[in-house]
């Protein structure tokens, strides 16, 4: 059994996907399949059931997988130990969890099972922590939302996913009752927001979204901590937050998120690399998330 048979196996495993994998890996997909073909034949079982335009693990396959993985990382540390080598090669993330639940996990297993010899370094920071050490070359990757993004210079941006505005309650909340919100009901009620010192944008963002409806928010709290800090204050404030739909991948089961009808305008989440000399890790993990969005959507119909 050759390495490189099981680095093609964990590929496809990965990105579910001949295609894919064979993009990642720079082979042709018939290539590919042959390979990965080879060494089902060499081990006597199946690991895959091929679909039409993806692949499954079998129960073996499962199991080879787990295996497999552990073995690449071995013979990665194995060969950086003859070559006298270390493993330096890092990938700095800095992100926003509200905005890549249900994306980063699955991106960040395939970049690891395609790239065992880069550590990933993974950041979650407010608006204005990814700001300063973006501007100080410490951040190879940015994920965060548009208003946060435009204050961050020598900086290339794409679109990663559009995110809906939601209103987060206690599941006990007056309004969590309702499976739409009207914009109106936000009239007088009390709102946690995330303070100005670290998220500099995000209460003026509200005021401008709520602006056409005629309403001014009422924000009862502030916090400086992130989305993961308001969560418990809702509860204590017996309050509301408007935040991204992207947000109840992370939500805990005591809140409810209700959409708002008619909608609010809808934001961009950004992906940022640096405009001069780019780390390729960095490209290579973007391209993941853009496929975990499509995979996503795809599954949505």
């Amino acid at each position: 059994m050759e390495l490189r048979h099981l680095r093609y196996f964990a590929a496809v495993a990965a990105h579910g996907s001949f295609n894919r994998a064979a993009q990642t890996l720079h082979l042709t997909q018939p290539a590919l399949s042959r390979q990965v073909k080879d060494l089902e034949d060499e081990l006597g079982v199946r690991l895959l059931l091929r679909g039409t335009n993806a692949v499954t693990l079998t129960d073996a396959g499962e199991v080879f997988y787990e295996e497999a993985r552990d073995l690449l990382a071995r013979a990665e540390k194995a060969m950086q130990r003859v070559r006298g080598e270390s493993r330096n090669e890092v990938l700095r993330v800095g992100y926003a969890p509200s905005v890549t639940a249900g994306i980063m996990p699955a991106a960040l297993e395939k970049f690891q099972a395609t790239t065992p010899g880069v550590r990933i370094e993974l950041a979650d920071l407010s608006s204005r922590e990814m700001n300063e050490l973006a501007q100080a070359g410490q951040l190879d990757l940015l994920i965060t939302p548009e208003p946060s993004a435009d204050a961050v210079t020598g900086f290339q941006w794409t679109e990663l996913r559009r995110v809906a505005p939601v209103l987060v309650m206690p599941e006990t909340h007056p309004l969590a009752k309702l499976k739409k919100i009207p914009p109106a009901r936000l009239r007088d009620l009390a709102l946690i927001g995330l303070a100005r010192e670290n998220y500099p944008d995000y209460v003026r963002y509200i005021r401008t979204m709520l602006k056409p409806f005629g309403i001014a928010p009422r924000f009862v709290a502030l916090v400086n901590d992130g989305v993961s800090t308001m969560f418990p204050a809702l509860e204590a404030h017996h309050a509301a937050a408007i935040l991204a739909d992207s947000v109840v991948g992370i939500m805990p089961r005591t809140l409810v998120a209700r959409p708002f009808s008619p909608a609010l305008s809808e934001g961009s989440v950004k992906l940022g690399l640096p405009a001069v000399r780019p780390n390729p890790h960095a490209e290579t993990f973007a391209r993941l998330l853009r496929e975990e969005v499509a995979r996503l959507k795809s599954s949505r119909g």
